[in-house]
């Protein structure tokens, strides 16, 4: 099959173009340095905690230095689009590779928890580069016919990298025994990411000499969701859009109903990346186990990527979004009654990997909720609003579990986190069927 083939297909929402031969077609070139990027970064964010701790830092401010993580990937989201529209995604991704290496290396080197907080800050911000950079050529090629699938699976290729990244990990730790030796795999991954960029095949030379010959028109552009808390800003596609605020003031309603449910999805997942390495290090868990720990919770929410999106398509978004609430909410809640049981360690592993469930089941949706949302004429300035206000639930929820943990403990803030999960459940139970009728 020729790219010419899928993108003639795709443009005319052909039924014959299934999301396997698109993914067949585009996998290497569009999943494989994003892949290599999570890769690599998933190896690393488990261990931010316990090299925080080894400089020094206690559990409140492991907790900050994690955040850091975050806050790069808030930040990083309007560089990234600037940068993409115009010098176009191989360049800018050849950059944010070159960032992420000097971000691994200072992490490497890094002698106090400034310069360590420094380094994963980068960190983040590179891999908002690499989460706009890939979704926004491929994007423009995602028919209506399986909006959700496609989607839940374009952040599959992220959550297999934040799978396999944590195995990896803990085997390096189980042989060197020393947290750095996985530093110094998400370097190899992230010179590896650079030279597959700058020497492998160009999706976007070869797609725009495709297009050029196609006479099909091309759905607006929508941008990523990666299985992670943060995503990057969008791609305007027409000259006469109302901009962000007009359209923040003209769809507030659903902005304020639906998106704060979204922003309470969001601050949920990102909770979780932050508070799993937390409380392996409150409880007294070594490095390895730690990660294995964290690895069985990506397993799963790896292997519920598709489901996810499959069952958005065929039930509707509520019947994604309301279960993955409702597990992640009880599951927080749930382990912050553990800290201090006998069989903390092995309730760590069971609720751990409830969690990776339920973010399992809620892949791909706060994009696919934005697009059902945003006016089909103009969509980009919506979307821009919508990704705004979950890029910030994501972003303050990390500080928000600092916070609590730094003036209480972490049991309380893990609580909270639960307690805002079911909120959350609550606001999309409420909202969706009124305001995506025919998708809930």
């Amino acid at each position: 099959m020729t790219l010419q083939t899928i993108v003639d297909a795709v443009t005319t929402d052909s039924p014959a173009l299934s999301v396997g031969s698109v993914l067949w077609r585009f996998g290497p070139m569009i999943y494989g340095p994003a892949l290599l990027f999570a890769l690599g970064e998933g190896a690393v964010i488990p261990l931010i905690p316990v090299i925080a701790t080894n400089l020094g830092a206690g559990v409140a401010l492991a907790a900050l230095v994690s955040a850091a993580l975050v806050v790069g990937q808030l930040c990083g989201n309007l560089p990234a689009g600037w940068a993409v529209s115009r010098i176009g995604e191989r360049l800018t991704m050849a950059i944010g590779g070159t960032a992420g290496i000097v971000a691994s290396i200072a992490l490497l080197i890094a002698p106090n928890l400034v310069t360590l907080t420094i380094a994963v800050f980068i960190l983040g911000f590179c891999a908002a580069v690499f989460g706009l950079a890939r979704h926004s050529f491929m994007t423009t090629r995602i028919p209506l016919s399986f909006r959700a699938r496609a989607l839940s699976m374009l952040g599959g290729s992220f959550r297999l990298g934040v799978f396999i990244g944590p195995f990896a990990a803990a085997g390096l730790l189980a042989i060197f025994g020393d947290e750095h030796a996985a530093i110094w795999f998400t370097l190899v991954c992230l010179v590896g990411v650079v030279l597959l960029v700058l020497l492998g095949p160009d999706p976007e030379t070869d797609a725009a000499a495709a297009l050029a010959r196609t006479q099909a028109h091309t759905e607006p552009l929508l941008e990523e969701d990666t299985g992670e808390a943060i995503t990057g800003p969008i791609r305007v596609r027409t000259p006469d859009s109302p901009g962000v605020f007009r359209t923040m003031w003209q769809h507030r309603r659903a902005l304020a109903r639906v998106g704060a449910a979204a922003a309470a999805l969001s601050a949920t997942r990102s909770a979780r990346q932050v508070v799993l390495p937390l409380w392996g290090v409150s409880i007294g868990m070594d490095a390895p186990t730690i990660a294995i720990v964290v690895g069985i919770s990506g397993a799963l929410d790896f292997a519920l990527f598709y489901a996810s999106g499959q069952v958005m398509d065929r039930f509707g978004r509520l019947w994604a979004a309301l279960p993955a609430m409702l597990i992640m909410g009880l599951g927080f809640i749930a382990l912050s009654f553990t800290h201090d049981l006998s069989q903390a360690a092995a309730w760590f592993v069971v609720l751990g990997a409830a969690l990776g469930a339920g973010n399992g089941m809620s892949s791909g949706i706060l994009m696919t909720l934005g697009a059902d949302l945003a006016p089909q004429r103009d969509p980009a300035a919506f979307l821009g609003s919508w990704r705004t206000l979950t890029d910030a639930g994501g972003a303050a929820a990390p500080l928000l579990v600092s916070a609590i943990t730094a003036l209480f403990s972490l049991t309380l803030a893990t609580g909270i986190i639960g307690g805002v999960a079911l909120l959350g459940a609550v606001g999309f139970m409420r909202w969706l069927p009124r305001y995506v009728p025919y998708r809930s």
